[in-house]
């Protein structure tokens, strides 16, 4: 039924086996997806949004590295929102709201559509490892398939219990079976393993809603995208909606407690602390009257509502009472009432930054087998495994993204010299050098990097090129240009700004914190240099925000700089902590646990001071 032998296996088809499957075939091997479920590759299987706070900077560079997420998010999308743009550029995080039919559609095609991928439906119960190896998969038909890497992104279906309250049934999603056999087999090899909650909505029918009582939330008034090719633009766009809870809801929901699962024992592991169920926020909050609730269209065509905000997983009958007394939900009908499920994950410490596992060579994890949530977090996972893999195979360096080039970095190094004990999620404050990690600038960080390994086409690489040497003209220009105080006074008046008594270079009052874009291009000098070097909407943006925030991004570059040199600093490898006296037992016991490559990384390590790396310098030599 098979090739003789495949470069890579992916084995699973969500957001991180899709964007491995993607990768690994589009630099090059020859790629079969396995899945248990070909209907659901790409499946949303909570909200219907990609992006959001520090979540859209992370779907920006999976598109910069030549990732799908990206593409797919435009192609499906049915609102665009910049997120925080009342802040600085570091915070401006863009957020689509997709129809998530179509999103898995587009998914499933452009798989289809990438030369190098194989598909097959099955459940994959066993790995086949030879001298500590990984060689294939076996199925639970007893199929056995043979590659030179494989990739495990198996998300919430490892053992996977739902739970909705007093009732539980094993499944890895609602309507499809766990799967069975892998931790087992893992954890024989030495692996540790744990285990984790996460929960979903009810999702309910629209026809059902009074959105008159609910507070409109349409997109942006000009909707941008996430991708930096030539992709499609929103022309028209679908209103969400908040409404709110109230002490009554809340009292109808505690009726329930004494048969949730999440209060009465039954469930054991931990849940997302960021994304918590209903029950939690009002037990967490009970001083608080109301939550908000967030009421999502899943597509264009489709009356099923997502109903955010309200993830639980108290019995049917509590969750349809107390969500009848949300304003706008009177008359509610349910779809599907809301679940939580528990599932395996292993302790991403036992991974090195490419994510290849420490004990088994040639094996790959990414996504919530990691301990992360969210399909942004699972996709650049898997991107990077797709990736990693197929550099290992081929005897290349791993391609390692450091703190300072990519929020992608920030998550793999937080998992692999952090770990994780609940479900992991990305935040802008997770990134100390986030004014250099910004959404408007991934392609210019990434794309370069991704074209040198073969993924980033050419035509990537040509519009980043063409959109940074116009930024860098324009920006030249301001430098070089001076303005006249007449044209410029008045400008400044109208904002409360002190004028200028004589000329100076566009740069300075261009720099001014009220003076935008905008108002520079009402200056003849400046709107005749945009017309005649065809400076475009994005060249525009990249070009303000370095003009404006030029202190602040040399500031945190040369800080990042000064960190690099101890990321010079190599450990070698197996090195023996036992052999340094003088560290403290803690420290000695982490590092011989994670076995840190540099200097820096162990730095970072929790538990792990800065007397600790004092005397791991002087140890090395240094």
């Amino acid at each position: 039924m098979f090739e003789k032998k495949y470069d890579i296996i992916v084995v699973g088809g969500g957001h991180a086996g899709a964007e491995a499957a993607a990768a690994a075939a589009n630099m090059g091997s020859k790629t079969l997806l396995v899945t248990m479920n070909l209907q659901t590759i790409g499946q949303m299987s909570c909200n219907p949004a990609m992006g959001g706070i520090a979540k859209g900077q992370i779907v920006r560079e999976i598109d910069a590295l030549g990732g799908y997420s990206g593409i797919i998010s435009d192609k499906s999308a049915i609102q665009f929102k910049m997120l925080n743009k009342s802040k600085g550029p570091a915070m401006w995080s863009p957020r689509t709201q997709n129809d998530r039919m179509r999103f898995a559609e587009e998914w499933r095609l452009a798989l289809e559509r990438t030369p190098n991928v194989d598909f097959y439906q099955e459940m994959v119960s066993g790995l086949l490892v030879d001298s500590g190896r990984i060689v294939g998969v076996r199925t639970s038909l007893g199929i056995e398939i043979f590659s030179d890497a494989v990739v495990l992104t198996n998300g919430t279906f490892l053992n996977g219990l739902i739970h909705i309250g007093e009732k539980q049934f094993g499944g890895g999603r609602a309507g499809e079976r766990a799967a069975t056999g892998i931790t087992e087999q893992l954890v024989d090899y030495g692996f540790d393993s744990g285990r984790m909650k996460t929960g979903t909505p009810p999702r309910v029918d629209g026809r059902s809603l009074d959105y008159s009582k609910m507070i409109p939330q349409p997109g942006d008034t000009h909707p941008e995208k996430f991708s930096y090719l030539e992709s499609c633009v929103l022309k028209e766009q679908r209103d969400c909606h908040m409404t709110h809870t109230s002490p009554l809801v809340h009292d109808l929901l505690r009726k329930g407690f004494d048969r949730s699962p999440m209060f009465n024992g039954r469930i054991k592991s931990i849940g997302p602390r960021y994304c918590p169920s209903i029950e939690d926020k009002i037990d967490r909050f009970a001083e608080k009257d109301a939550h908000q609730i967030f009421v999502e269209p899943e597509g264009w065509n489709t009356v099923e509502v997502y109903v955010n905000g309200f993830s639980t997983s108290l019995p049917e009958d509590v969750q349809f009472s107390a969500l009848r007394s949300v304003k706008g939900f009177e008359n509610v009908k349910f779809f599907r009432p809301g679940y939580a499920i528990e599932y395996d994950y292993f302790p991403p410490t036992q991974l090195k930054h490419s994510l290849e596992t420490k004990i088994v060579e040639n094996l790959f994890f990414a996504g919530q087998i990691n301990g992360t949530t969210g399909y942004e977090e699972a996709a650049a996972q898997g991107l990077m495994a797709g990736i990693n893999a197929h550099l290992k195979i081929n005897e290349k360096e791993a391609m390692i993204l450091n703190r300072d080039e990519a929020y992608i970095g920030v998550l793999i190094d937080d998992l692999i010299t952090k770990g994780t004990e609940e479900p992991y999620r990305m935040f802008t404050s997770r990134a100390e050098y986030r004014t250099l990690l910004r959404q408007d600038n991934a392609d210019l960080r990434l794309t370069p990097k991704g074209y040198a390994i073969g993924l980033a086409k050419e035509e990537r690489l040509r519009r980043m090129e063409e959109k940074q040497n116009k930024a860098q003209q324009f920006i030249s220009f301001f430098k070089k240009t001076s303005f006249i105080p007449e044209e410029i006074n008045p400008i400044l008046e109208s904002l409360n700004s002190a004028t200028v008594k004589q000329s100076d270079k566009m740069f300075k009052v261009f720099s001014r914190p009220k003076v935008t874009m905008d108002h520079m291009l009402t200056l003849p000098a400046v709107s005749n240099f945009v017309e005649e070097h065809q400076i475009d909407n994005e060249a525009m943006e990249q070009t303000e925000i370095q003009v404006k925030y030029s202190g602040y991004i040399e500031k945190e570059r040369n800080n990042a700089n000064k960190l690099q040199r101890l990321e010079n600093i190599k450990i070698p490898e197996n090195f023996d902590y036992s052999r340094v006296k003088s560290l403290s037992y803690e420290a000695r016991e982490k590092l011989q646990q994670i076995q840190p490559v540099t200097i820096s990384q162990a730095s970072r390590i929790s538990g792990v001071s800065p007397a600790d790396i004092s005397v791991l310098l002087v140890f090395l030599g240094r």
